[in-house]
């Protein structure tokens, strides 16, 4: 299912959106914190996933049974999801002057893929506001651990989903584990996702231009370079996550590759974590973004200077993905192609 973004005025731009994941334990309150009292000039308001999960502290004055949380210096809100997500999201576009950019944080037993569909399915969210990024922490401790529990009523496949969903994964409590251990866990989350970023961090402090205004989901402005979004490091892979890379030289005809994402993610959208790529068309000199969640995706023009030739390129993260099938559905929607696209 494909659903087109609206593309707002140039002179309201849309608010950049991060979402926080991690499994319980791994750091989000003491990120949010950080990023709350951080001197970094932004105007930020954070959506709890869920009511009272988290504090944050004494800097915050709760106004009565309002859902808005102002900060006493005035730079910040908070606003607790009492109420579907996507009726908070249409609310705060009337207090738009009061921020500059969201942060959603998830529970930490919370799938992020609900979050991240929002931004798909409802075109009012889309047009007020993008999807910048998913960042995941991981405690380096016990990450290890908790993949290993995969057994009934195991937590093993929600810390699993987290980091494959994730455009930046922060291994946190860094302080706690040896440099062995450490590069143990950098290779089971590169196994699991192998095109995030992997960040390290103790008590979760992070340069904040790391994880915000990054642009993950939203490759649209004019970079150099694609700085490898799409990369993927030689590492051995988790062996229920996968991720897989295919490209073609030469230009797609858009109709078609929308045709064979539809057909299918509509048959195997259950296995697909994550989607992206960068696509040439016919006569369109910057490449096309890609981005999709499992059965919902979104093609739309970038700016991107792309490097030299035009090689079309998709990656996708989940289980039970055929290279094979993958890379002649894609070839099949090159322009003049008399190959069939397949599901």
């Amino acid at each position: 299912m494909s659903v087109p973004t609206p593309t707002p005025a140039a002179s309201t731009p849309r608010i950049p959106v991060t979402v926080l994941t991690g499994f319980l334990g791994s750091g989000k309150t003491t990120l949010v914190n950080h990023i709350l009292t951080a001197d970094h000039g932004h105007r930020i308001a954070v959506i709890e996933n869920e009511f009272g999960e988290i504090p944050i502290d004494d800097a915050l004055v709760l106004s009565g049974e309002e859902e808005i949380i102002e900060m006493s210096n005035g730079c910040c809100l908070c606003c607790t999801a009492r109420t579907d997500l996507i009726e908070i999201l249409r609310s705060l576009v009337d207090r738009r002057e009061r921020f500059d950019r969201i942060i959603i944080e998830t529970s930490g037993l919370a799938d992020p893929d609900p979050v991240a569909q929002t931004f798909f399915v409802d075109e009012e969210v889309a047009r007020h506001f993008v999807l910048d990024a998913i960042v995941t922490l991981v405690d380096a401790k016990h990450i290890g651990a908790h993949l290993d529990e995969t057994g009934p009523g195991g937590v093993g496949l929600q810390a699993e989903d987290q980091i494959a969903f994730a455009d930046r994964v922060v291994v946190n409590k860094v302080d706690l584990v040896t440099p062995d251990e450490l590069a143990e866990v950098r290779r089971r989350v590169s196994g699991i996702n192998a095109t995030a970023e992997i960040l390290t961090s103790t008590y979760a402090d992070l340069d904040l231009p790391s994880i915000l205004g990054i642009g993950a989901f939203d490759r649209s402005r004019n970079t150099a370079g694609h700085n490898g979004w799409l990369e993927e490091d030689e590492h051995v892979h988790d062996p229920s996550l996968d991720s897989v890379s295919v490209q073609v030289e030469g230009d797609v005809d858009v109709d078609a590759l929308r045709a064979w994402l539809g057909a299918h993610l509509a048959e195997h959208g259950d296995d697909v974590y994550r989607l992206k790529g960068l696509l040439f068309a016919e006569g369109i000199p910057a490449p096309l973004i890609v981005q999709g969640v499992h059965r919902l995706f979104d093609v739309r023009p970038s700016q991107i200077q792309a490097a030299d030739g035009r090689t079309s390129r998709l990656v996708l993260i989940g289980r039970n993905l055929e290279r094979e099938a993958l890379e002649t559905g894609l070839r099949g929607c090159l322009v003049r192609s008399l190959e069939p696209a397949r599901a």
